[in-house]
């Protein structure tokens, strides 16, 4: 069964997977990507039997018929946050003038390319215009491949600071979570699973998203910064 599945629930997925595999008899073939890169390869005819993608990509494909009507559940929220090399000085950012300071003293900073889709990058460059500091933080920007993570370039002292959601900075070691943005900066992200109205096998789809909301699927995705739905 094929899976379009946005990076942030990544960890979880994979780790709920084998079970899901071996109860049902069946393989799951994942495509790991931005929510909005899913979407352009469902719209250009590339298909997949069930979706975990953002609430704002979802709703598109619902109100398309692209996804089935009624087959979209909650599974998980997550927080953006900020995040530093482990035992590095934790910068403070418990304000946004705080948080601006502490943007415009990093040497160097990471987040999601806003080009490649992602939920944390898109509001996160809207962020900077906002704050006034656009063009002196793009200019000292390390972007990480589209599906890739912003904390990568941490550990390796290439940035002082990466942004990106709390699970995809979990998922790298080496590194630290400071906090989420403060105040009314604060982004929650929300994960939607759902069927394509064109899924070949929509009962196996409606069985996988059943297993991403038992009591064991929410303390995993508790576990990994999650908010479980």
């Amino acid at each position: 069964m094929r899976v379009f599945s946005a990076i942030a629930v990544q960890g979880v997925v994979e780790e709920l997977a084998p079970t899901f595999e071996r109860v049902h008899g069946c393989t799951l073939d994942f495509t790991w990507a931005t929510a909005p890169l899913l979407q352009k390869r469902l719209q250009a005819g590339d298909k997949a039997d069930a979706l975990i993608l953002n609430r704002a990509v979802t709703d598109i494909l619902l109100a398309s018929g692209e996804i089935a009507s009624g087959s979209d559940v909650v599974i998980a929220s997550s927080a953006t946050a900020i995040a530093v090399k482990t035992g590095a000085p934790r910068p403070d950012i418990s304000t946004p003038e705080a948080l601006k300071r502490a943007l415009l003293e990093a040497k160097a900073i990471s987040y999601t390319d806003p080009a490649a889709g992602g939920a944390s990058g898109i509001y996160f460059a809207k962020l900077l215009e906002r704050m006034g500091i656009a063009a002196e933080i793009n200019a000292k920007t390390k972007f990480p491949p589209p599906s890739g993570y912003s904390g990568m370039f941490l550990p390796t002292g290439e940035v002082d600071l990466a942004i990106q959601q709390v699970p995809e900075l979990l998922h790298v070691p080496g590194i630290e979570i400071v906090g989420p943005l403060p105040g009314d900066l604060h982004m929650v992200t929300v994960f939607v699973a759902g069927i394509p109205a064109d899924s070949m096998q929509p009962a196996l789809a409606k069985a996988l998203i059943d297993h991403l909301r038992t009591p064991h699927a929410t303390a995993l995705f508790r576990a990994s910064g999650l908010e479980p739905g």
